[in-house]
């Protein structure tokens, strides 16, 4: 098993402020020789010290370890506020934070069945088509 307490470097590489968005943008290099791979959520905190913001701030995402081992790379952005970050963030990515909620739908498949169902029918009997069928005897 690996040692979770042990060194890993981070390098930041094509650093760039866009101001029009309100973040730092920048790719990520990770050194992590004797260990198998580093979660995001180490990494957001090792960048938060590093470029003095609140965790919550720093999104990274993207990540692929080189072949062989001991070196990943992935993207990484740190927002100026949460204000633009909620606004210029993806969803999946703001649920990922935990920023916003998950929203429960039913599968795609079901959805697709759904909508199908009702197609055979017109008028108010849409609404019972769209339920599944009763399993009867």
């Amino acid at each position: 098993m690996a040692d979770t307490s042990a060194p890993i470097t981070l390098r930041t590489r094509k650093f760039i402020t866009n101001r029009l968005l309100s973040r730092r943008q920048f790719i990520l290099d990770v050194l992590h020789p004797t260990r198998a791979n580093v979660s995001k959520s180490d990494l957001q905190e090792k960048l938060a010290v590093m470029y003095k913001t609140e965790k919550t701030r720093v999104v990274l995402f993207g990540f692929r370890t080189h072949f062989g081992g001991g070196r990943s790379t992935g993207f990484g952005l740190i927002y100026d506020d949460e204000a633009s970050q909620k606004k210029f963030e993806p969803k999946y990515r703001l649920v990922r934070n935990g920023m916003e909620p998950k929203v429960d739908k039913p599968s795609r498949k079901l959805r697709h069945e759904r909508k199908n169902r009702a197609k055979k029918v017109r008028g108010t009997k849409k609404i019972k088509a769209a339920e599944p069928p009763k399993k009867g005897k």
